[in-house]
């Protein structure tokens, strides 16, 4: 294929920078005088020319500018991010049928380019993704940016500022970042690099810039509008060198995707170019655009991350920390090391079976790494030489009575069964006031310990009689009038309340919103008959997502006196909700048992009460389009759920067509 003046720009403005290098720093020039002469000179011809020229060229003698600080810029169009996953399966449901870009996911930082009548005007980085700072001054210091372009027109390009591992090598060990440490990794080299005050100290540090997306312009036609390949391809026409990209056709087979994967991560490897992972993105724009965003990620395209990198340290111990249930849980402790410019040093440990199939001991050399770029791991443990039994503890570490190894489960587990150890009691406080229980603000964790510590809370109920010690809590440090009015307020509110979030406060086992919501639908938010099905031996494992372990955890609930006790006795200080439908109601309709979907502004619901009357009518509401869904309720300005309903052949409803089959209307 025929390079283009503005690659052919590119190329030449990096092999006289390579061989100005080569004579001024090494005092070792590779080509005659003539040959970069003449080089030079072509160079120059070129750039009067097309009206391109590059920020590093070396026909420019501008100078490196300094600035005190940086300003930000608002992004019009928000720099969002991409969600992302390590499953070939989940590429090949995302692709479907559309045409897509596999391209490099470059491991710098996020840049934007603002051009105006064809010079650059603003550079700056991606920020919080709505707001950035300005980083124009660099732009010299940084190869692979044009500054003047022969485009008149309006053009915005994002892509990333990066370094080579090859030249990270070089200066890990002369540069440091602002605390004075080494630099980590080529990412956090390159993030601070471009953010410099002083342009000469970008320029030392060899990033260079490719583009992966055109945000505005090249619209004047109709094939590079609505194609992101096009819009990339005249990128290159313009002197910048975009990351590397492959279109895919048509729908692939797993294999096939892994294959093209693959050889991205090959090629980028021999680069010497840091990738974390391959992006793969919609080419038809007007597709893209109707997929629409999260507050987090654009839809249109998915991130394939790499397995996650292991990294080697020494482990020093456990730290076990009771929770509300009374299961103890164990924290590993380990030599701190730093993970994507993350400083770890602690890890779940899970059960007592993981960490007997690990054969922890003090002292042994571990490999960890952050799952998904997330949650740190213990993955391997090098010096494996049998379980160590005097690393579980005999003893509960915070009321020092005896602890428990139930084995019963799929798991070994150790537990503290004492009902008045002062951790297990705060957890369940905490739990009890939380947001999806009786929803209480201002009852945080260190307000609740304060007030355990002070004997004012032994039991949930007397919550509801904290206004016996208000005189007291005034004075206490952080609160006055005001403050425990607010409180008191909550606490009071808090007495008009809900079957479901009733029963998630009482702490059974496993409870949590989808089963609690499936106890209201079968008893009719009805407290009284749940708790007499539990007196007649019902069998719970007939309700949707029971099973025998759920089924066990309700009677053992019950079982305990003091359990039951509470059940009792806090009703009598609260308002539960009636609810009216019944389980007639929720079975004999026509959205039994079916997924439906709501989209766009509506007339008699809010969302949270028409997904309230879906699930009331034995249905689950759910929050995106799939092959699962069996209806879409649309009312006014539907966005890209409509259309995903309409390429899947999901029926959709007017919200006076859903009242009408709900036998409402």
């Amino acid at each position: 294929m025929q390079k283009s003046q503005g690659q052919i720009i590119f190329e030449l403005t990096n092999t006289l920078n390579k061989w100005r290098y080569e004579y001024y720093n090494l005092n070792a020039p590779s080509v005659s005088d003539e040959i970069y002469d003449r080089n030079y000179d072509e160079l120059k011809r070129l750039e009067d020319e097309t009206g391109i020229c590059m920020s590093n060229s070396p026909t420019q003698t501008v100078g490196y500018a300094v600035v005190n600080g940086l300003e930000t810029t608002v992004h019009t169009i928000p720099l969002l991010s991409l969600d992302k996953t390590k499953e070939v399966e989940e590429i090949t449901r995302f692709i479907g049928s559309q045409q897509v870009l596999f391209m490099h996911k470059l491991d710098g930082l996020t840049v934007k380019l603002e051009y105006e009548s064809g010079r650059l005007i603003r550079a700056s980085t991606r920020g919080n993704g709505s707001e950035g700072e300005i980083i124009t001054h660099n732009i010299p210091a940084v190869e692979g940016v044009p500054m003047e372009i022969p485009y008149k027109d309006r053009l915005v390009v994002t892509g990333e500022a990066y370094i080579l591992k090859s030249t990270f090598e070089k200066l890990r060990e002369t540069l440091h970042d602002s605390t004075g440490k080494p630099f980590s990794n080529a990412r956090n080299m390159a993030a601070g690099s471009i953010r410099c005050y002083d342009a000469n100290t970008c320029a030392k540090r060899g990033l260079m810039f490719s583009p992966f997306a055109v945000l505005e312009g090249f619209d004047e036609h109709e094939k590079t509008a609505a194609s992101k390949f096009f819009k990339l391809n005249k990128l290159k026409e313009l002197g910048f060198s975009p990351c590397m990209f492959f279109m895919q056709m048509k729908i692939s087979t797993e294999n096939d995707l892994t294959a093209t994967i693959e050889e991205l991560r090959f090629l980028a490897e021999d680069g010497g170019i840091p990738i974390d992972g391959v992006v793969i993105t919609y080419n038809d724009i007007p597709y893209s655009r109707s997929c629409g965003y999260t507050g987090h990620h654009y839809k249109d395209g998915i991130a394939f991350k790499f397995e996650d990198e292991l990294y080697e340290t020494v482990f020093q111990g456990i730290e076990w920390n009771p929770s509300r249930t009374g299961e103890i849980a164990p924290v590993a402790m380990f030599d701190t090391v730093e993970i994507d410019g993350c400083e770890v040093s602690r890890a779940s440990l899970h059960n007592i079976s993981f960490i007997k199939e690990l054969e922890l001991f003090s002292g042994c050399r571990i490999l960890v790494s952050k799952r998904n770029m997330i949650i740190p791991h213990i993955e391997e443990n090098l010096d494996r030489n049998g379980f160590d039994k005097s690393i579980i503890p005999s003893v509960c570490p915070c009321c020092g009575l005896q602890t428990r190894v139930d084995s019963s489960g799929a798991a070994e587990t150790l537990h503290c069964d004492n009902p008045a150890c002062d951790t297990q009691r705060l957890r369940q406080f905490v739990h009890f006031v939380s947001k999806k229980a009786m929803d209480i603000e201002g009852l945080s964790e260190a307000t609740l310990e304060k007030f355990i510590g002070k004997g004012w809370l032994h039991d949930f109920m007397d919550v509801y009689r904290l206004n016996e010690h208000a005189g007291e809590i005034q004075q206490m440090e952080g609160f006055g009038e005001k403050s425990w009015k607010r409180l008191w307020d909550a606490i009071q509110a808090s007495r008009e309340t809900t079957f479901e979030r009733y029963v998630i406060a009482m702490d059974i086992s496993m409870i949590g919103n989808t089963a609690s919501k499936e106890l209201c639908r079968y008893f009719s938010g009805d407290l009284n008959a749940f708790e007499t099905a539990v007196d007649s031996g019902f069998d719970f494992t007939q309700l949707k997502d029971f099973g025998e372990i759920l089924n066990r955890n309700i009677y053992e609930w019950f079982r305990e006196e003091e359990n039951r006790n509470l059940w009792e006795d806090l009703q009598k200080m609260l308002n539960i909700e009636k609810v009216t439908s019944s389980v007639a109601e929720t079975t004999e309709n026509p959205f039994a048992g079916l997924t439906v979907v709501v989209t766009g502004k509506l007339v008699y619901f809010t969302r949270d009460t028409i997904n309230a009357k879906i699930e009331s009518l034995g249905a689950k509401a759910g929050d995106s389009v799939s092959k699962n869904t069996n209806y879409l309720i649309c009312g006014e300005k539907a966005g890209s759920k409509l259309d995903k309903a309409k390429k899947l052949g999901i029926p959709v409803l007017t919200e006076q067509e859903f009242l009408e089959m709900a036998g409402e209307a």
